[in-house]
């Protein structure tokens, strides 16, 4: 019963720790009434929290095949409890900076699933498997769209702290529902990274990722802040736009986990790469708001299939070091949503325009259309299966 529970469990705290990741960028806008915030630290608010749930991602992915998900996801919950509380009673924007670092912990709890649920079915299932648990991601979109709704109601002080509420209950309920029984691995760290290190594809993987994943979470955390400033939408309504892009990505990364247990991955990897590049030439445009809109979801679509066929191949290539592999794959695609709003910032400033930083975004998902395609040209018979029930 506990292992038939596993897949919708760790997808419902998939949507909560990553609905605490991203609270800071969402109630931003209404912070800022507040709390005085000088605008060349707007984008290091929004991107501190992406650092450490990316670096954590590599000893999360290898703590989850040590301890299971269990003893990860109920841990995660307690520990969030803290920068919650800290954002939630700031006076200052520094004491924001320091809660927004700890907000990391909500992004890393993504390698716990995807190490732990593979485990639970067969191969040909993995990349279904893994989209479903990826639809997670849609906890960013309820983020985004309620904590708006919630500051403009009760205050955005408020608002934070009911994410206590939440964090509280997912750590009871992983305590209770959680299964004790999971099977573990007990490689030393050291052996699996010497088993996977010098493998190409990786490194390959985690390119992939930098951009699909990276772009995913630099337009969740960039486009509340800049729909309002660039196009004048109130809060609420850029929470809505963002919530939209956001679904469009979590729902289709359950259709790319899908696409991939049944097609070329590789190829399906080139043609989100090339939907990724005429989406960021569509916002280097600067088009009304529709058009702009029309672009962002075009790259959301793209985000994720690619996010999808991303975690089908890497359980796939790494078997036996599926944990660690998973943590370093993920640790980048989350490093992915770090440097692009600093780019775009740093675009606007040098330049006085977006349009060198959409441009960098291009030439980067062209780099790995031609990687994808190239690996598909020379892929050999099949990767080694993946691991079984561990």
């Amino acid at each position: 019963m506990r292992a038939r529970i596993q897949l919708p469990l760790q997808t419902a705290d998939l949507i909560a720790g990553f609905m605490a990741w991203v609270i800071l960028s969402s109630l931003l806008p209404a912070i800022k009434q507040d709390i005085a915030i000088p605008e060349n630290q707007l984008a290091l608010l929004t991107a501190v929290p992406v650092v450490l749930g990316s670096v954590l991602r590599v000893p999360f992915g290898y703590l989850a095949d040590l301890l299971g998900a269990r003893v990860m996801f109920t841990a995660s919950f307690v520990l969030l409890l803290a920068p919650v509380w800290l954002i939630s009673s700031a006076t200052t924007w520094q004491e924001l900076l320091v809660g927004g670092v700890f907000l990391g912990l909500g992004g890393a709890v993504f390698s716990i699933g995807v190490t732990s649920l593979p485990a639970y079915y067969p191969q040909e299932r993995h990349g279904f498997v893994n989209g479903v648990y990826g639809f997670g991601n849609v906890g960013t979109a309820l983020t985004t769209w309620l904590a708006p709704v919630a500051a403009a109601a009760f205050g955005w002080r408020a608002a934070a702290q009911l994410y206590l509420i939440l964090l509280a209950a997912f750590a009871v309920l992983n305590f209770a529902l959680g299964d004790r029984s999971e099977p573990r691995a007990k490689t030393p760290i050291m052996s699996q990274l010497r088993a996977i290190w010098r493998d190409s594809r990786l490194w390959k993987f985690s390119l992939f990722y930098f951009v699909t994943f990276g772009a995913f979470v630099a337009l969740t955390v960039y486009l509340p802040n800049f729909l309002t400033s660039h196009y004048g939408l109130d809060g609420v309504t850029a929470g809505i736009a963002t919530s939209a892009f956001i679904v469009t990505a979590a729902v289709v990364r359950v259709l790319g986990g899908w696409l991939a247990d049944r097609f070329d991955c590789h190829r399906l990897l080139a043609g989100t790469f090339a939907a990724h590049i005429a989406g960021a030439v569509v916002l280097a445009a600067a088009p009304g708001l529709s058009l702009y809109l029309a672009g962002i979801y075009l790259i959301g679509a793209a985000c994720g299939i690619g996010n999808g066929v991303v975690f089908k191949l890497v359980p796939s290539a790494f078997g036996k070091q599926a944990g660690l592999a998973n943590g370093i794959v993920s640790m980048w695609g989350g490093l992915g949503g770090f440097f692009p709003p600093l780019v775009l910032s740093a675009s606007l400033a040098a330049f006085g325009s977006y349009v060198p930083g959409f441009a960098a975004f291009a030439l980067f998902a062209a780099a790995c259309l031609a990687i994808a395609a190239s690996m598909g040209k020379r892929l050999a018979p099949q990767e080694p299966p993946a691991r079984g029930r561990r």
